[in-house]
């Protein structure tokens, strides 16, 4: 199994979307990216939503196959109804498909988290350290704020 620190870069591919920085948080269940809903339409018979993610100064328009609006518990608890998007997550040097909620992050300091249903079978989490899966990035020992 590959060793992921508790902060990393990811990319969405399909989305044209790479330098993510992300948090990889194994107490959520699904993974979340930052996103402002535009719209939903269909195209060719399938259901997609067109959203914005923005970070770093930079507004990035995305579309993606909308595969579900299900009730997601988040931190405080609280559940709210979101888009599910399935898309390729690619860690490090791994790419896999993963399942990832829309939803408003703006007062988080990272603009995605990686959830336990994507670490699950691929990962072991080593939170003392940082950007173990970054490439370009030297690993960071230690827990230090953002």
């Amino acid at each position: 199994m590959r060793i992921v620190g508790w902060r990393e870069l990811v990319e969405l591919p399909e989305l044209g979307l790479s330098g993510i920085p992300a948090k990889i948080d194994s107490g959520a269940r699904t993974s979340s990216l930052h996103a402002e809903l535009l719209e939903e339409f269909e195209r060719d018979g399938e259901r997609f939503v067109r959203f914005c993610v923005d970070w770093g100064g930079e507004r990035h328009e995305c579309e993606a196959v909308h595969v579900d609006i299900r009730g997601i518990t988040s931190s405080n608890g609280e559940t709210q109804r979101r888009y599910v998007i399935k898309t390729p997550l690619k860690i490090g040097t791994l790419t896999f498909r993963a399942e990832i909620s829309l939803a408003d992050r703006s007062d988080m300091k990272f603009p995605m988290l990686i959830g336990r249903s994507s670490l699950r079978r691929r990962f072991v989490v080593d939170s003392g350290h940082s950007w173990l899966q970054t490439p370009g990035k030297a690993p960071v020992k230690g827990h230090k704020p953002v």
